[in-house]
């Protein structure tokens, strides 16, 4: 089973549905990263403030050296931290995690939090735009970036951010930032998709996924899935994975989208990336 692959705005497919690695303790990165691309995934997210950036780029190059992917299958996520932000330092961020990695490119690079209060995103991301412009990326792109940032960036950019990744799940599921999104060709894509574990107890969601006969995870997903969404779940058992991976081929129908609509409380479960320096 394959997922899906969506087109971004510089050209380069990113698969819909994959594997991310926040809080993956750095020791369990290698094995389960294998277990990932072993299960179907081909893109991997992760980021240098995980700490883990190493044993994903192990696990990448062992499959690829035993043959079970191509590097040009692959798409490979990273994102850069508040403390290297700034043109030079964005720079010498990325060969860091270039390093850590092993890998000769990135599919897509991104800026991890806007950090307002720093002021910087702009001069980091004309850094990022360097990287594109020499080969070095696939796409760049922004992540918990609000419409306020989001403009301030265009003003200034001739590369439109091909990705934005936020937190996104039925609790959370900023309407105005995918109408932003979708008026400027940008893709949304989701972290922390489940609402980190809590929405598998939402009672509406159980009732639904009953009804379907799905898991909530599975239900959350494919409406993601059939909103044009990107997700990127985090899973640490082989079955949560496979649960994960291989969601319904059909679509959710429009009472199933419009029951789901009703339970936006615009509730985080992380960050307000307004706060975030």
């Amino acid at each position: 089973m394959t997922s899906p692959l969506l087109t971004l705005n510089s050209g380069a497919r990113i698969p819909a549905q994959g594997y991310g690695v926040y809080k993956v303790p750095p020791q369990q990165t290698r094995t389960l990263v294998r277990q990932a691309l072993e299960t179907g995934y081909r893109l991997i997210d992760t980021a240098a403030f995980y700490l883990n950036e190493e044993g994903v780029g192990q696990a990448v190059r062992e499959a690829i050296a035993d043959g079970l992917v191509n590097r040009e299958d692959l798409f490979i996520t990273s994102k850069l931290w508040n403390d290297q932000q700034g043109y030079h330092k964005a720079l010498h961020g990325f060969d860091e995690s270039m390093a850590r990695l092993g890998l000769d490119y990135l599919d897509l690079f991104l800026i991890h939090w806007p950090a307002p209060q720093q002021d910087l995103y702009r001069e980091t991301y004309q850094a990022f735009e360097k990287l594109l412009a020499d080969g070095r990326v696939r796409a760049i792109g922004v992540s918990n970036f609000l419409p306020e940032h989001l403009e301030r960036l265009l003003q200034d950019s001739s590369v439109i951010p091909a990705v934005n990744q936020v937190e996104m799940h039925p609790w959370l599921q900023q309407g105005p930032l995918r109408a932003f999104h979708a008026q400027h060709g940008i893709l949304t894509q989701a972290w922390s998709p489940l609402a980190r574990g809590k929405l598998l107890e939402d009672p509406q969601l159980l009732c639904l996924a009953q009804e379907l006969q799905i898991s909530v995870a599975q239900l959350a997903l494919c409406w993601l899935r059939d909103l044009g969404v990107s997700a990127i779940p985090k899973a640490s058992s082989p079955e949560r994975m496979k649960q994960n991976f291989e969601l319904p081929a059909e679509a959710l129908s429009p009472q199933i989208l419009a029951r789901i609509a009703q339970l936006d409380r615009h509730q985080r479960v992380g960050s307000d990336p307004r706060t975030v320096g």
